[in-house]
């Protein structure tokens, strides 16, 4: 029987809310142990130690990386904190998985990237969508040359959780969260699928940011943005648009993308993970995840047979596994890297500049620490 990527693996995590629940189960899912867990209080940590499994929870940073048996740490903390944490973390000489966004700025996600890769650690960051069979199957499609030339893109990423003046959170604090929070947070998460599948980079963009509500329960004045409306322009030539709203009746977490090329369309809807829809020019079909029809590179990816439903769960706990099997020393086609993360810093960054300037912005690429 082949051993779980994570068998043996100490872990740690670094907060106690819902991203680090995922984590965790991810990290149980590929064989880890939870060795110790550290959030805002040490009654918190206490409380998330419990709560999520560990064996102990730990009053501070500092403690947790005084373990010795701790051999990836795991940041799941707000965005302000992420790049102090996950600069401490490589500093040990520890791997480091990172929630994005990777930092609040550029230049802090440049000197994160620089750092891991001069300490020759694994560093990843949860762009999780990738890791969906039917995106791979896509991304398979695409690279094979059946879609031609790529023409346009139309991606969106639409949710209601922050609708009202009712809903509150810490991201729309700046000081927390940063000064993008709709695109930061979730835009990131498209652009990364929409330069995944294509192996093409978007290299100038313009468009709008708005806050719709800008008093909340708990935050008054809030400033940045509930949604992001952005024309881009790609290294190929394609044109596209991303739409990105945190602010949409209705939608809980629909991210959707569509690409046309000169040969065929695809489609990708997240919150209906198992069909990949194929356009034609004639006798379009909806390709099911399924073994005897998907390639490689998607089954790669499938934990149950075609049929027995999987979705975002499981394509968490494969990234997890694929950040394991790094640490250890195997090469993984497609695992986001910190230079993933510095990628959609610099985008994000561009979507701020062009709503503040009216104009287009262009992005160079590649940039320093990016993959070419």
């Amino acid at each position: 029987m082949t051993a779980l990527p994570g068998a043996g693996v100490g872990v740690g995590v670094i907060g106690g809310g819902f991203m680090a629940q995922m984590h965790s189960r991810s990290a149980l899912l590929a064989g880890a142990r939870l060795a110790g867990v550290t959030a805002s209080s040490p009654e918190s940590s206490a409380r998330a130690a419990q709560r999520l499994g560990f064996e102990r929870g730990y009053g501070s940073l500092e403690e947790l990386l005084a373990d010795r048996t701790i051999d990836v740490v795991h940041v799941c903390t707000p965005n302000a904190l992420h790049a102090e944490q996950a600069s401490a973390v490589i500093a040990s000489g520890r791997d480091v998985v990172c929630e994005k966004p990777l930092a609040t700025t550029v230049a802090a996600a440049t000197a994160l990237t620089e750092q891991a890769a001069a300490a020759n650690v694994t560093a990843t960051v949860p762009f999780v969508y990738r890791f969906h069979p039917l995106v791979r199957e896509a991304r398979e499609r695409v690279a094979r040359g059946e879609t031609g030339r790529l023409l346009t893109v139309a991606a969106s990423y639409l949710q209601d959780w922050l609708l009202t003046s009712e809903d509150d959170n810490w991201r729309v604090d700046t000081d927390l969260g940063g000064a993008s929070r709709a695109f930061a947070d979730i835009g990131s998460h498209l652009v990364d699928l929409v330069e995944f599948v294509t192996n093409d980079r978007i290299t100038r963009i313009a468009g709008r940011t708005r806050t719709f509500v800008t008093d909340r329960a708990h935050h008054e004045q809030v400033t940045n943005e509930d949604a992001a409306a952005i024309v881009v322009e790609t290294a190929s030539g394609a044109i596209g648009t991303l739409l990105v709203s945190q602010v949409a009746p209705g939608r809980k977490n629909r991210l959707h993308l569509e690409i046309a090329g000169s040969a065929q369309s695809l489609a990708f809807d997240q919150e209906h993970p198992e069909t990949l829809w194929i356009g034609r020019r004639r006798g379009s079909e909806l390709l099911p995840r399924d073994a005897d029809q998907n390639s490689d590179a998607a089954n790669r990816y499938s934990v149950a047979p075609g049929g027995h439903p999987q979705g975002y769960p499981e394509a968490f706990a494969s990234f997890v596994a694929d950040s394991y099997a790094a640490a250890r020393g195997q090469e993984i086609d497609g695992l986001p890297t910190f230079a993933d993360g510095l990628r959609a810093a610099v985008v994000t960054d561009a979507v701020l500049r062009a709503a503040q300037t009216d104009g287009w912005v262009d992005i160079p690429t590649p940039f320093r620490g990016e993959r070419s």
